[in-house]
């Protein structure tokens, strides 16, 4: 894949992951103005977040790492029937698997919430509404993981457009539900709940009828072992291990802001969301188009043309991630204010998720990074390495957190978060450079020198912008500052040597790429 084809991939996912985001931020408005940052709003993103425990595992970890380049080597090599009956039996025994956790975990909620929000008092209402929640979201995680499997089958096709479309769907159930609920047909924690629960049905059948329009014929299949299942299961381990513990580190950032004061959780989990715009849109995207493209190129043995894809996956990656990083870090009172502050939303909510946003965002291109790297693991079927690196990460995340939460709180956790991104993006770096495997190159380095000369000239337009609009009406003023820090960047990033814009009008025209 040449890399104007690897952008205009990259492109497809993040359109629609943009698309979903910006859906996510008015339903994250929404749940403000009903929910707030109290008990109700506490108890349901402790459920959210168990309802989304496996959805990283599988959808952006060990399981699309493990299951994408075997998937793409059978299509080349054995054909779409070959891949299309090792598909079927990967689908058939996930999904038994799947059923037995969740039954397992349904039976055993009240300990399962007791474990992941020890702050909740077991007496208390968060307690008990979180537990009641959480009965109704988990069983999200049998059709999403499904669903992960589908989006899997369509990036080994070259297709990306319904899978990146698939989390829309999620949206608009929640806000569907949070507006039968405004309009007293239900209460508002349980319609969210119901919502969750909703979207992953909907999201498994949009993609089973995408495998369908793309050719590809899964037959019922009984649950089995073969040669090609026990592969996968061989280089799954690791990563389901790797995303364990990036898991269990999500955990134990709710485990600890769960022994904070009430709001905590809530104030880390809307700041959270707010980077997960600029993460989706560039990480996600990089790397689910990186990956079947580098496992591509090492099979034909071109090593060479593999570091340059992800040398411009790097740039591209950074060409948005810096600025967005620094525009979250200037900007995160008025972002917050804009977009939270109304309804049960009060003033000091605001302030402090725009104190946890700014500790996120010091780590995003770190993790835009770690998606690149990591997928340069993947394509060589190597997927204990990122596994080991995540295990010393969480390590270095606990201990950051036990040194930062006591001087500042929740922000301290978001902050050792950020911190510990990075010591990941590093390591992998350092590793892949001493493999011969690091994408670097003369064209690389002068475009992150105009990146970052951009961004700061952005960051020097907002600076004053910003006393000056501080008696605006929030709207217009993050309108107005996201606006003018757009323009600002749009306009120097060329100038500064950080992009060309005949290879972005090249990659919009090309149509090497599938959706």
């Amino acid at each position: 894949m040449r890399p104007v084809r690897l952008l205009r991939a990259a492109a497809t996912v993040g359109a629609w992951t943009l698309v979903s985001r910006l859906l996510g931020f008015l339903r994250d408005v929404a749940i403000a103005a009903v929910l707030g940052a109290g008990i109700a709003a506490d108890a349901f993103f402790v459920a959210f977040k168990l309802a989304n425990l496996l959805r990283r595992l599988f959808a952006e970890g060990a399981f699309q790492a493990a299951f994408v380049p075997l998937f793409t080597r059978l299509l080349e090599e054995g054909g779409r029937q070959r891949a299309a009956r090792f598909a079927a039996e990967a689908l058939a025994l996930m999904a038994l698997a799947l059923l037995l956790v969740v039954a397992v975990v349904e039976a055993f909620m009240p300990w399962v919430v007791r474990a992941v929000a020890t702050g909740f008092a077991p007496d208390g209402p968060r307690y008990r509404l979180a537990v009641d929640l959480a009965r109704i979201t988990f069983p999200y995680l049998f059709f999403i993981s499904l669903t992960a499997l589908l989006a899997g089958v369509l990036n080994g096709l070259g297709r990306f457009a319904a899978a990146a479309f698939a989390p829309v769907l999620l949206n608009v159930s929640l806000l569907f539900m949070l507006g039968l609920a405004v309009l007293g047909l239900a209460r508002p924690p349980y319609a969210l709940a119901w919502g969750v629960l909703v979207a992953g049905l909907a999201q498994l059948l949009l993609l089973a009828r995408a495998v369908r329009r793309a050719g590809l014929v899964l037959r019922p299949a009984r649950p089995g072992l073969g040669p090609e299942i026990r592969k996968l299961f061989r280089l799954m381990l690791p990563g389901l291990f790797g995303a364990g513990v990036y898991q269990v580190n999500l955990l134990i950032d709710t485990w600890f802001a769960s022994l904070l004061p009430a709001g905590a959780v809530s104030y880390l989990f809307y700041a959270d969301r707010l980077t997960q715009l600029p993460l989706g849109v560039v990480g996600v995207a990089l790397g689910t188009a990186l990956l079947p493209a580098l496992a591509r190129s090492l099979r034909a043995g071109a090593g060479a043309e593999a570091r340059a894809l992800q040398a411009r996956a790097v740039e591209f990656g950074l060409l948005l991630a810096l600025p967005a990083a620094l525009g979250l870090h200037l900007l995160a009172l008025p972002v917050v204010q804009g977009l939270f502050e109304r309804g049960a939303f009060d003033a000091e909510a605001s302030r402090a998720t725009a104190a946890a946003l700014k500790a996120f965002a010091l780590g995003l291109p770190a993790y835009v990074l770690v998606k690149i790297f990591a997928a340069a693991f993947f394509a060589r079927e190597d997927t204990r390495t990122p596994v080991l690196v995540a295990a010393l990460c969480l390590v270095v995340n606990v201990l950051l957190i036990l040194a930062l939460i006591g001087p500042l709180a929740h922000v301290g956790i978001a902050l050792a978060t950020a911190l510990a991104n990075w010591v990941n993006a590093g390591l992998l770096a350092l590793l892949l450079a001493r493999r011969a495997a690091l994408g670097v190159d003369r064209r690389l380095v002068r475009r992150l020198f105009g990146i970052a000369l951009a961004a700061l000239a952005m960051a020097a337009v907002l600076w004053p912008l910003l006393t000056a609009t501080a008696s605006w009406s929030p709207l217009v003023r993050l309108a107005v500052l996201v606006g003018t820090g757009a323009l600002a960047y749009a306009v120097c990033a060329p100038l500064f040597g950080a992009f060309d814009p005949r290879e972005v009008r090249a990659a919009m025209g090309s149509r090497g790429v599938g959706t």
